[in-house]
């Protein structure tokens, strides 16, 4: 028997870590003792299969001599570890991605109710005292113990035979048992010690797709010099595993995988499908741009530079909209159905590429609605986007009334209200100070005509009436513009080569009166010559007589349009969307899950590579929504492009300096918030400036609770690391500028951190969640003019339906039916808020939670968010601040931190996701 004994104990040394074999061999064993053997733990029927795990021996038999015995020669006598019960929950969802594997929903149930459905390890997180290796991970299965019919939620239990000196749990590792893959919300552990949250929020596809086990950390954060010994090598796995180190297959990823790599903008065109289609590659030299996720998609037959556009476009699992989110707002489903859903609206207008008739018509949309066919499709899909009217005797499609429709149907037609916008409007990014004169065009004269401005020194002081010289104005600060002239003349030639569009490009003059509004001078458009033409501009100003003041209507109509879409596609998309996604990258490839800059950071990143790709297949791609429906058709992305080259800089996009960058503000100690604004009543920045402070004060807490000093900042080599990936990849096209901060100190660090969370959150909202409220009725914010002001070169045709229906002239010059009712579709779309919204402020983190200090520094900053609630309310009922308040003034909320559901131009999100 001894030798029978010897053989086996030799076999059960050198088998591997399975735990069958381990169970079967444990079994053979067994029969040779009197006592059952301890390796083996009873299954009970109608309970889960206890996982029989033998020690990690790491390649050889080990055994543990007690000290009393130690001493006794020949006598080794094996030490009895004590064992605690410990209960596991983990709550979770199951998920529909992976839909081939549906008919597995039986094997699944049947999992469930042997007790196998996911199998749990238990990592400690402190090394053996006495050996100081790694001590064994603890298993067991988890079972599904209920379902509540009404609730997405499962919930799975496990029990561990823990050791008494296990310690601190450090992270879980899970293995999907099941066929479908299911997201793992969180696992709460009852340990002696007290209750132990794991926040997990991913997806963990099933065994049979990926085998690889999921590793969750603690909520405790660590740099990593202070990473627990038994956790680093599963803190540089999961890294490499997100970086695609560990990918064995090549090509295209697949749905459930999590690698972020970066990619140039070489989707956007669709050569293959269409000629008219194709589109530069964005990203390099000639377009210099920030890079987007990579898909590994194969290339185009026409283009390879190009990558096919087939199927949904690949973002990491943990991107994907959340079950709740992608039902409520149908998320991807909605805007790869926005193709449809325009198809449809199309064909219910009577003429989709005519303008609408008469103003009347425009206001139908609201008032009466259009009769819908019996087959509407997709169009009830939309959330809040439209109300279908069953009660009526045919069905109608009638858009809610946008609030400045509600508010005061006229005030778009009137000069303060296109003034007041662009302080308090939708996009507050473009108003400058005017800090030189005579305005003069920097671009090359042989190229674009005469650089001089003919807003002329009589034509200012000619408005300003009197009350002080234009030398005095530019002394005190009164002259503000929106320039578009030198970003615009480039592409006038070329996008006046498209169908049913034109360009000129512009400059707008205002001028700051002590009321602090402002009043709009002059409007100067320019078209550049061309092969067969000289240089045409014109300046036009407020007038006096019936053909002045549809003139100036006119040209209004043309800047605001001007401004419409570079507030979509630089003030929105580039500098929020788009200048995200290398962050976020950079940090899920550099920045452990357990680094407390990456769960500073976390929450300002949800989403945004999902909504990013989806924008890729149907808002900026090639015939897409911008580009039918915004001025610069298809250079609508190669434009993005330009300004990214020529004005984008890190260093300005935090709010105080892009404010002193543009003359709104100076910097002053003796002022709120150490900046003194150039316009005191400046919505936008008053507000925005209470929300950069309180993000700013909070980040400081943090940043300063994990970075005591600052050579912790410069050796910490993952954040290193992260920052040097976004600035030599992630924008890699602007790598060598020298405007880049470095990460040596923790201001260094407090000022990037603040500022990405800024543009995620106070910038975005501001140029997102107005869009339907200031552009859904589009004569207040046209997205593209159609045809010429009436007094370039006009033939006598043209300019005779001037004379006799100026107002027929303004409806041509406004998007067509099919552009109007498209963008009205997507503004309303894009500016709802899901109903789980993630709010700045208004949930903490479970990693902030368990630390104290991080947590009242927490509670300080929602303290001050729900302060600047109260302050914007209190502004908003002024009357003596004209731009937010008055009568029939749109109340500027935008940067009120939170709202209800739908489109409610209030609420500031966490991160850019929608």
């Amino acid at each position: 028997m001894v030798r029978e004994i010897e053989a086996k104990t030799k076999m059960f040394c050198k088998e591997s870590s399975s735990s069958l074999q381990t169970l079967s061999i444990a079994k053979s064993l067994s029969s040779l003792f009197h006592k059952p053997s301890p390796l083996i733990n009873p299954i009970w029927t109608g309970r889960r299969e206890k996982v029989c795990r033998r020690q990690n021996l790491r390649g050889r038999c080990k055994v543990r001599a007690s000290q009393s015995n130690s001493e006794q020669k020949g006598k080794i006598v094996t030490e009895k570890a004590k064992k605690i019960k410990v209960k596991g929950f983990i709550k979770a969802e199951e998920g529909t991605l992976l839909e081939g594997l549906r008919w597995s929903r039986g094997l699944d149930d049947l999992a469930d109710v042997t007790g196998r459905s996911l199998l749990v390890e238990l990592i400690a997180a402190e090394p053996d005292t006495r050996t100081q290796m790694e001590k064994d991970p603890v298993q067991d299965y988890a079972q599904r113990v209920w379902f509540d019919g009404g609730s997405p939620d499962e919930k799975y239990e496990c029990v561990f035979d823990m050791p008494e000196d296990f310690g601190p749990v450090g992270a879980i590792m899970i293995q999907n048992q099941h066929h479908q893959e299911i997201f793992i919300k969180e696992m709460e552990l009852e340990l002696p010690s007290g209750t132990v949250m794991f926040s997990c929020h991913s997806w963990v596809a099933p065994k049979s797709v990926d085998p690889a086990k999921r590793i969750f950390f603690s909520s405790k954060s660590y740099l990593p010099s202070t990473t627990p010994e038994p956790l680093k090598k599963l803190r540089k796995e999961e890294l490499e595993t997100l970086r695609g180190e560990n990918r064995k297959n090549v090509g295209e990823f697949a749905v459930h995988e999590r690698v972020y790599d970066y990619d140039v903008y070489n989707d956007v065109g669709d050569p293959d499908k269409s000629d008219e289609l194709a589109r530069p590659v964005i990203g390099g030299l000639s377009h210099p741009y920030p890079r987007r996720c990579k898909t590994g998609r194969k290339r185009s037959n026409k283009d390879p530079s190009t990558e096919k556009r087939e199927g949904d476009f690949y973002v990491p699992r943990d991107e994907e909209f959340n079950t709740t989110k992608g039902t409520a707002f149908t998320g991807k489903a909605i805007l790869a159905a926005l193709p449809s859903v325009f198809t449809q609206l199309e064909s219910i207008l009577l003429d989709p590429k005519s303008p609408f008739p008469h103003f009347k018509s425009i206001e139908d949309l609201f008032d009466v609605g259009i009769n819908l066919p019996k087959d509407v499709g997709l169009l009830p899909m939309i959330p809040k986007l439209i109300k279908v009217i069953s009660e009526a005797q045919d069905d109608l499609l009638q858009f809610d009334p946008p609030i400045l429709l509600n508010k005061d149907r006229f005030s778009w037609i009137r000069d303060d209200e296109f003034a007041r916008q662009t302080l308090a409007g939708l996009n507050p990014y473009c108003i400058q100070l005017v800090t030189e004169w005579p305005l003069t065009s920097k671009l090359d004269p042989a190229v674009y005509g005469d650089p001089s401005s003919l807003i002329t020194w009589d034509i200012v002081e000619k408005e300003i009436r009197g009350i002080m010289s234009l030398d005095e104005a530019l002394k005190n600060k009164r002259l503000f513009m929106l320039d578009y002239h030198d970003l615009l003349l480039p592409y006038v030639n070329k996008v006046r080569e498209l169908d049913d569009t034109t360009l000129y490009a512009s400059r707008t003059l205002f001028f700051l009166s002590d009321d602090s509004t402002l009043r709009p001078v002059a409007i100067e458009l320019t078209r550049p010559p061309d092969v067969n033409r000289p240089q045409w501009k014109q300046v036009f100003s407020p007038g006096y007589d019936a053909t002045s003041c549809w003139l100036w209507k006119l040209a209004k109509t043309h800047v605001v349009s001007h401004d419409a879409g570079y507030h979509q596609l630089i003030s929105h998309w580039l500098r929020t969307h788009c200048c995200m996604e290398p962050y976020i990258i950079a940090a899920n490839r550099q920045l452990s899950a357990m680094h407390p800059i990456y769960r500073l950071l976390h929450p300002h990143f949800r989403y945004t590579m999902e909504i990013n790709a989806r924008a890729r297949q149907s808002l900026i791609n090639a015939g897409g929504i911008i580009e039918t429906s915004f001025w610069p058709g298809k250079y609508s992305v190669e434009l993005s492009s330009d300004v990214y080259g020529k004005l984008w800089r890190f260093d300005k996009e935090g709010l105080p300096a892009d404010l002193i960058s543009r003359g709104l503000a100076v910097e002053d100690e003796t002022a709120e918030h150490g900046l003194r604004l150039t316009i005191p009543d400046y919505p936008f920045a008053n507000d925005g400036l209470m929300l950069w402070d309180a993000l700013k004060e909070w980040i400081t807490d943090y940043v300063n609770h994990y970075y005591p000093d600052a050579g912790l900042v410069a050796s910490d080599e993952e954040l290193q690391g992260w920052w040097s990936e976004v600035k030599n990849i992630g924008h890699g096209d602007k790598k060598d500028e020298p405007w880049w901060p470095v990460l040596k100190t923790q201001d260094d660090l407090i000022g990037v951190a603040t500022t990405i969370a800024w543009v995620a959150s106070g910038h975005h909202a501001a140029v997102n969640f107005g869009q339907y409220g200031y552009g859904g009725y589009f004569p207040n914010r046209p997205t593209t003019t159609r045809i010429r002001m009436p007094v370039e070169e006009p033939t006598e045709e043209e300019l005779k339906e001037f004379y006799e229906e100026p107002e027929k002239v303004l409806l041509k010059t406004f998007p067509s039916q099919k552009q109007a009712t498209q963008v009205m579709v997507t503004l309303d779309l894009l500016s709802t808020h899901s109903p789980d919204e993630e709010y700045i402020g208004e949930e903490p983190e479970a990693s902030w939670i368990d630390e104290p200090v991080i947590f009242a520094a927490y509670e300080r900053f929602k303290g001050r968010l729900q302060y600047l609630e109260g302050v914007i309310d209190e502004k908003n009922v002024n009357v003596s601040l004209k731009n937010r308040a008055g009568a029939g003034v749109v109340k500027y909320e935008l940067l009120k931190p939170t709202s209800e559901p739908g489109v409610t131009g209030m609420g500031v999100p966490y991160s850019v996701s929608i």
